[in-house]
Formats: C-alpha cells, sequence, structure tokens
C-alpha cells in the first residue's frame, strides 16, 4: 500500500479536495541540480516556489505525499492576522515593537493574497469578512478588554463588541475588520500551473530523509536519488531535517477537529471561542450550497481517548445553532506549537547559512505561510528582511520560554512512562474488521488492526522517534504518538513527523 493510500484512510477528503482538481507529478527518480531546493508542498513550500520562480531562479519542490493534501488542505482557511487572543500576551512577553511586527507581518500576507488573487483573478472564493473572538463567559471578559486595548496599543483596527452578528449569546467580545476567507486549494492551485511553466520542478511520493550539508547542499531522499542546491528549505510540516535545532523538544503538536455540512443560514464573518473547548466557525460554498465549518476541540496529539466524541461535539453544537442538514463531513488537522506561540522562520541554526525552516504556524498557517514564504525569499537572496528578527528559529525569550519548555517535556517525560506501563490484554481475537488495538503478541505489547476485507496489520508500537509508545487513534485508523506528535498510518507508515523511519511491523 502507498504511502498516499495510507495517507488518504487517515484523513478523509476536506470540502477543500473534493472542489480542486490538483495536477499530479511523479517521484523524483534521478538526481538533480537546481538553485533552491524545498522540502514541503503546502502554503509555505508552494508560495516560495512560486516567488522564486518569478526571481528567475530554478526550484524543485518535493513532497512525501501529494501536493497541497497535508495540513494546508485540511485547514479552516481563515486569512486573518487575529490569532485567538494574543497580541496582549507579545506584548508582555516581547515589547510593543515585536507585537507589532508579528501583526504587520501576518497583515502583510493577508495583502500579498488579496493582492494576487485580484491581479490575477483568481477563482478561490476569497471574501472580505471581520473576524470576532467571543466570550460566553465572563472569565474571559478582562483577557478580552486587555486585548482590545493592545488593539488600540498597536494600532489594529478593532473593538469590543457585547453582540455578535449570528445567533449565538456572548458576554463580550472583540472584532478585528477586513480580514478575509477562501478556499486554499483553489488559491494555491493556480499558483501551482502557473510555476509549472516556470522554471520549477515538483515531485511528488518523494521522500526527504536526510541533508548532506555543504556549500552546495544536498536533499537526500528515501530512494537515494539526491536534489543539489544553492539553498534547502524544509516547509514539511515537521521539520524533515533537525541539524541539532531539537526542534522535537521546542514544538507540541495538537490534533484539532473540523465538520462541514449544510446550513440554510448565511452567515457573514469568522468567529472563535475565548471559552474552552474552542469553537471555530466559517461559511463557505460547494454545489450551489451554504456549507458552516465547525473546527475546534483541540487536544495533544496522542492524548485523547477518541475523536470520535470531539466530531460529535462540533456536530451537535452545529445542529443547536446553525440547523445543519445533510451528510456531514469530518476531518482531522494537526499543528505546531512552539515555546513562545511565533513560528520558527529562518536558518535552521546559526551555523546553516543555507538551511531554512519554516514551522511552528500555532493553527494559523494561512497567514503565517505565506508571510514564511515572504520572508524566506528574502533570506536566500540575502536580503534585509524587518521580521528577521522576530522569526528566527535561534532565538530564546527566557520568558515564556523556559516556562513552557519544562512545562511540555514534564509531560513528555509523564506519556513515556505512562505508554511503558499502561497496556491491555487483547488479542487479535477480539478485533472486529474496522478495528485497531494495542495487543499482546508473541508474550510482548503489540499494535493491531484488523481492516475490513479481515486482514490483520500488526506493528511494534514503539515509536520510531524516541521510544514513546504510541496509541491507536479509531476514527482516523492511525497510531499517535503522545510525546512529539509522530502519527502513523495502520500499518505502521509515517503520516507526520518527527519519526522519519515506519513503525516496525510484525509478522501475524
Amino acid at each position: 500500500m502507498t504511502r498516499k493510500q495510507n495517507a488518504r484512510l487517515a484523513n478523509e477528503e476536506t470540502l477543500w479536495m473534493k472542489q480542486t482538481d490538483l495536477p499530479e507529478f511523479e517521484s523524483l527518480k534521478e538526481d538533480i541540480q537546481v538553485d533552491v531546493g524545498i522540502v514541503g508542498a503546502g502554503i509555505t513550500g508552494v508560495t516560495l516556489a512560486y516567488l522564486l520562480s518569478k526571481e528567475g531562479m530554478s526550484v524543485a519542490l518535493l513532497d512525501a505525499d501529494r501536493i497541497l493534501h497535508g495540513t494546508t488542505g485540511h485547514t479552516t482557511a481563515k486569512v486573518s492576522a487575529q490569532h485567538d487572543l494574543i497580541y496582549d500576551e507579545l506584548i508582555h512577553h516581547f515589547g510593543v515593537e515585536q507585537a507589532r511586527k508579528y501583526y504587520r507581518a501576518n497583515q502583510e500576507a493577508l495583502e500579498f493574497i488579496q493582492d494576487l488573487v485580484e491581479k490575477e483573478e483568481i477563482k478561490c472564493q476569497f471574501t472580505t469578512e471581520d473576524a470576532y473572538i467571543y466570550g460566553i463567559s465572563e472569565a474571559n471578559n478582562q483577557k478580552i478588554e486587555q486585548e482590545a486595548k493592545a488593539y488600540e496599543t498597536l494600532r489594529i483596527e478593532g473593538e469590543i463588541i457585547d453582540r455578535l452578528p449570528i445567533d449565538l449569546s456572548i458576554k463580550k467580545g472583540i472584532v478585528m475588520r477586513n480580514q478575509a476567507q477562501f478556499n486554499p486549494l483553489s488559491y494555491l492551485q493556480h499558483l501551482v500551473r502557473d510555476m509549472m511553466k516556470e522554471n520549477v520542478h515538483i515531485f511528488e511520493q518523494t521522500v526527504a530523509t536526510d541533508v548532506e550539508e555543504g556549500t552546495d547542499p544536498k536533499i537526500v531522499t528515501k530512494n537515494g536519488a539526491k536534489v543539489t542546491c544553492k539553498s534547502i528549505v524544509s516547509a514539511s510540516h515537521f521539520p524533515f531535517y533537525d541539524g541539532k535545532g531539537f526542534f522535537f523538544s521546542r514544538m507540541y503538536a495538537e490534533r484539532s477537529y473540523i465538520v462541514a455540512a449544510k446550513t440554510d443560514q448565511s452567515l457573514e464573518g469568522m468567529y472563535l471561542s475565548a471559552d474552552q473547548p474552542k469553537r471555530s466557525i466559517r461559511t463557505t460554498s460547494f454545489k450551489g450550497q451554504n456549507y458552516v465549518l465547525l473546527g475546534g476541540e483541540s487536544h495533544k496529539t496522542g492524548q485523547s481517548d477518541s475523536s470520535k466524541q470531539h466530531f460529535e461535539a462540533l456536530e451537535n453544537f452545529g445542529r443547536r445553532h446553525f440547523n445543519l442538514s445533510g451528510t456531514v463531513q469530518q476531518w482531522g488537522a494537526q499543528d505546531l506549537i512552539t515555546m513562545d506561540k511565533v513560528p520558527y522562520i529562518g536558518h535552521l541554526t546559526s551555523r546553516h547559512s543555507n538551511i531554512f525552516v519554516a514551522t511552528g504556524y500555532r493553527k494559523w498557517g494561512m497567514t503565517s505561510g505565506t508571510a514564511a514564504a515572504l520572508l524566506l525569499k528574502d533570506l536566500i537572496q540575502e536580503k534585509k528582511n524587518p521580521y528577521e528578527d522576530l522569526f528566527t528559529p535561534t532565538r530564546f525569550y527566557a520568558d515564556p520560554s523556559i516556562k513552557h519548555f519544562l512545562t511540555q517535556n514534564t509531560n513528555v517525560a509523564s506519556q513515556f512512562l505512562k505508554g511503558k506501563v499502561s497496556f491491555n490484554t487483547n488479542s487479535v481475537d477480539d478485533l472486529h474488521p474496522g478495528e485497531g488495538s494495542t495487543i499482546i503478541h508473541n508474550a510482548q505489547k503489540a499494535g493491531a488492526y484488523k481492516d475490513e476485507s479481515g486482514n490483520v496489520h500488526v506493528v511494534d508500537t514503539t515509536c520510531t522517534h524516541l521510544g514513546c509508545e504510541v496509541e491507536w487513534n479509531a476514527e482516523e485508523k492511525s497510531w499517535d504518538c503522545p510525546c512529539h506528535g509522530s502519527r502513523f498510518s495502520y500499518d505502521g507508515t509515517v503520516l507526520e513527523g518527527p519519526a522519519d523511519k515506519p513503525l516496525k511491523r510484525l509478522d501475524e
């Protein structure tokens, strides 16, 4: 079974994929030499390849699966600089100047997308919308008031409100004016087709496994073919090459969930709750029908008993408030969050002058991913960029980085120990078709999945990254690591890093 087939089993086709006919590409089979090699064909990789092609540079864009079928294809696709209640926190941790840079970088990314859509007349359902954060309990009133003061300090167009344009009762909220939403795959499809006419080589089903460093570094792929470049960019979800940047210890992974269904309501605006569990709300259209997209229910990867309960919670919320009808579509998404909530974009480490990374977008990849492409274009061309110091992966702020680093790695240690001492006594015979579970296999702990045809797939449940025990995700049919967020298909194939080796197959 191919990695492509595994990914589709683990992630149901999203609404964006259903309405976008993306071109398909061959895998890399022989060595190639280009100016820039980019690993990861999501919004960052595609946008950066597009920008560099306009500068006359040759580019190789590699993806382990299909282009735009990773996190970018599973987003709610809000194009906004309103990234939750973040600006008061940024001011306190980094100061007014850096907080203003964060806003400007993301707002400029929005403006870049909007300008390109208008200039190229890209049909991608791009609409300008106000973005709202609302609180249904008084507990968040103070946070919202502090955020409003931060907006004023940073000169962000917005204000406090006490009601929403939709039928949800709130205590207090805040609005950021003139944000946007779109279909990300229709937008990026246009960029892909444009750069196919330029000197850009796109390869799918091509797994990058290592880098040979040097003046002309090489991307090493799983099948042995290499890409020689002047610069390398890791734009994969989790960096495919660490280079002793220890990114696995400075980020953590969260799963979240999205349901989409027809509604007879026409809603304006985009919405996010300040309360837990989170509720993200926006609408779109598909085949002439209005759809509402509801997201939320986040938790650390591998640290939830059942994703089914999260999908059900979102669907129940939608039926209460938005009169959902017809078949409800659902899919999961995974996001990486840095210790200080600001993405890592720039040189991989201080000693890597020609290897770059972009990661840790914290659920806001449409603007952060575009901002990353704009920044990396300048760094590759050795041009100054006003946002380089804000996003540099080599930064370290004692507050909040130390606190979050200790908290995260304490959680990792507890999950490691929990996985080693806990197991059940199921056997393969206990599994029904379509079920997976940890089992006892040859007197040791293992993971098994029985497919619909009755075939059994047994794997070692020890994560190939740093040895934690993976957990079965029944709804998405994957093995998820609770320590650093690696995910594997039921047969052990890698779906998400930082792991780059599959789970060991055990003969049944």
